[in-house]
């Protein structure tokens, strides 16, 4: 019988093929202390930190970057087998961290939050939680944007956990600057011609969207694609409870 570390290795390796992600975009970026935290549109949900997860900060090759205030997000999924158990999503996500950063060469991991199966919801990218961290998942639309990947593979017919999908809204009610329409579309601009939408181009996309809808892959799978307006509904509802 193999080892817990086996086979999360086997389930792992494959993953490079499985989804094609965006390298980040670097620009000088500001001190901490000069970057404003946007006032909640909901209640900052329960994250596990990186410290937690032990990320390793030691492979982590440039500080992070930011952007704007979070106008969309997009949903991933990561491709990995679901029946993991959630206590083994730590060793997960530094495998994770470790591909996106030796494998692609990225600074560090690509998202900037992610969800097990169980619903727990872990700060990815470095940088600061609060922080608008410009991330590494949507290729053409890093900028103003917060990338969340539910850990496992949601094809078509697979069941997505009522937990994932509460938690993937509360991460984005929170982020979401104030006066954005959860169930509206957003107009961003491209910044690279691999992604569905040429540089320079002007696309219209939902606020919540999934990968496929901005480049030219399956994520988040059929199945949490599918849940896309229930979660785009949820994120309203949390919002709405705020005022």
């Amino acid at each position: 019988m193999w080892s817990r570390r086996l086979v999360l290795c086997a389930v792992f390796m494959p993953l490079a093929f499985l989804v094609l992600r965006d390298a980040p975009v670097r620009f000088d970026a500001p001190e901490h202390h000069s970057l404003p935290v946007a006032p909640p549109g909901a209640p900052r949900p329960d994250i596990v930190p990186r410290s937690s997860w032990h990320a390793d900060e030691r492979m982590v090759k440039h500080a992070a970057a930011y952007t704007g205030r979070v106008s969309a997000a997009f949903i991933h999924h990561t491709g990995h087998a679901n029946g993991y158990d959630c206590a083994d999503a730590p060793e997960l996500l530094r495998s994770i961290q470790e591909n996106h950063i030796k494998a692609d060469g990225w600074d560090d991991i690509g998202y900037n939050f992610l969800v097990d199966r169980c619903g727990t919801i872990y700060e990815g990218r470095a940088g600061g939680i609060t922080r608008p961290v410009r991330g590494a998942h949507t290729k053409g639309f890093n900028a103003d944007t917060v990338g969340i990947a539910a850990i496992g593979t949601f094809g078509a017919g697979v069941p997505v956990p009522a937990a994932v999908v509460e938690a993937v809204a509360r991460v984005i009610a929170w982020k979401l600057r104030p006066g954005i329409d959860p169930r509206g579309s957003v107009r961003l601009v491209s910044t690279n011609d691999e992604s569905r939408y040429p540089k320079g181009h002007a696309a219209e996309l939902h606020v919540v969207s999934g990968h496929r809808d901005s480049y030219l892959t399956d994520c988040p799978g059929d199945a949490l694609y599918g849940q896309l307006p229930a979660i785009r509904e949820a994120v309203a509802a949390f919002r709405e409870r705020r005022r």
